[in-house]
């Protein structure tokens, strides 16, 4: 049961902090705190002090207060209604001319969800402040403070509201959504690169046709195998576990998922599977492959008839490559050592086959009659088949891409000037 809980808190935490409504909540819930704080600490000694040495900065007429409250909360309701409807007509677009793939990134910008936040946070401020303002009646003179507040973060959200404008007009520009994307999954690769390096790659699972396999009791996309639900009973072996599928790989119900050198109860089964993490989407993150079949598909949508954008692809083609370089130097496999050392993880990396058929085959499909494009591409895969740290085996798929790039630039490119061009750099 607790670990059920704990999956559950896992995959909750993670759809709340995506959520669009999650910092605006938390920002919204600490300026509720803030208006029922000042309006406590308004008869305070040390606040009447204040006002004696700074009167101009306290309002005390209460129909004065009443219009800057007022005058307030209408001015943010338009600035809120005014940016949530500029970040519909972003998202808008961002799915038509780019990729509706690319709709999560965008809402889960932490900068557009704070700037949200702090306008529905003033506006429930100041009317928790009209309100105990009509509360004390006209007589009082006791919310000098949190009317001063209220007027401050007003000043605020206007500032932020030209931030807002500035920041999500640059956010909107391909070129800046393609190198979040790159940065995203460069770090990632990287730490993964570093961390795999230090892991030794087992030859032994060589020898496990006869291991015990599972069939998951799922379909959707795999996310990872997380240890931490693992039994004990489980880790106390020694024992050596294959996770066949790779990260974000497809899998169907029924399909073989992991293999187990020892025999392990029903139960203990059960748990295994209760550790995959199965996911329905297939861009749930820019980890692992997942960032660059984003820019796939930006290349891919750039070069459709409805947007025929060259420059984008070529863009997203170079950022692909790059990445492409780096990730085709993981090794096939990688261990690790779980549970002090007894128990062994093993996992699969995507084949270099796999990348070409998920990434460049769909470019080049689609890009196959654009001659700048079918360059890019051309030098990218050429630069990926030099590097010094990619396997014979994966170099040799490269080389097979290249002559079906090849194949299609002898049928497709009717230019006999341009055909030669791109068939001289197979040469170089």
């Amino acid at each position: 049961m607790f670990r059920k809980i704990l999956k559950f808190l896992k995959q909750r935490y993670h759809s709340i902090i995506q959520s669009i409504a999650f910092y605006p909540i938390l920002i919204s819930l600490a300026f509720l705190l803030l208006a029922i704080g000042s309006i406590q600490i308004e008869n305070l000694e040390l606040i009447g002090t204040i006002k004696k040495k700074i009167p101009y900065l306290f309002i005390e007429d209460y129909e004065t207060s009443r219009a800057i409250l007022s005058t307030v909360i209408g001015g943010i309701i338009s600035l809120t209604v005014f940016s949530f409807s500029m970040v519909m007509v972003v998202l808008n677009q961002a799915s038509s001319n780019f990729s509706p793939r690319l709709l999560p990134d965008l809402i889960s910008n932490k900068k557009h969800q704070i700037i949200l936040g702090f306008y529905i946070g003033t506006l429930l401020y100041c009317i928790i402040t009209l309100t105990a303002l009509g509360a004390y009646g006209v007589d009082s003179d006791s919310l000098g403070l949190s009317t001063m507040l209220a007027a401050l973060a007003s000043l605020v959200c206007i500032g932020l509201f030209v931030y807002f404008i500035n920041s999500i007009s640059v956010a909107i520009q391909i070129h800046n959504i393609i190198d979040k994307i790159y940065d995203s999954t460069d770090k990632y690769l990287d730490k993964e690169l570093k961390s795999n390096r230090k892991n030794k790659v087992v030859d032994n699972t060589l020898n496990s046709d006869d291991w015990m396999t599972i069939q998951i009791d799922k379909t959707g996309y795999y996310r990872g195998f997380d240890v931490s639900l693992m039994k004990d009973s489980i880790k106390d072996k020694e024992n050596h576990i294959i996770l066949l599928p790779y990260i974000n790989e497809h899998i169907w119900e029924g399909e073989p998922v992991l293999k187990i050198k020892e025999f392990v109860s029903k139960e203990e089964l059960d748990n295994l599977l209760f550790c995959f993490d199965i996911s329905t989407d297939r861009h749930e993150s820019d980890k692992n492959v997942t960032g660059m079949i984003k820019l796939m598909e930006i290349a891919v949508k750039a070069m459709s008839p409805g947007v025929n954008d060259p420059g984008t692809a070529i863009n997203a083609i170079n950022k692909t490559g790059q990445l492409l370089n780096k990730f085709l130097e993981f090794p096939d496999k990688v261990s690790k050592l779980e549970a002090d050392n007894k128990l062994t993880i093993t996992n699969y990396t995507i084949t270099a086959k796999e990348l070409m058929r998920i990434l460049i085959q769909p470019i080049r499909l689609y890009s196959k009659h654009d001659n700048s494009v079918i360059y890019v591409l051309l030098k990218s895969l050429q630069f990926i088949k030099d590097n010094p740290n990619i396997s014979h085996q994966n170099k040799a798929v490269v080389i097979i891409e290249l002559e079906a790039l090849r194949v299609d630039i002898e049928k497709n490119i009717d230019n006999p000037f341009d055909k030669k061009s791109l068939m001289d750099l197979f040469e170089g």
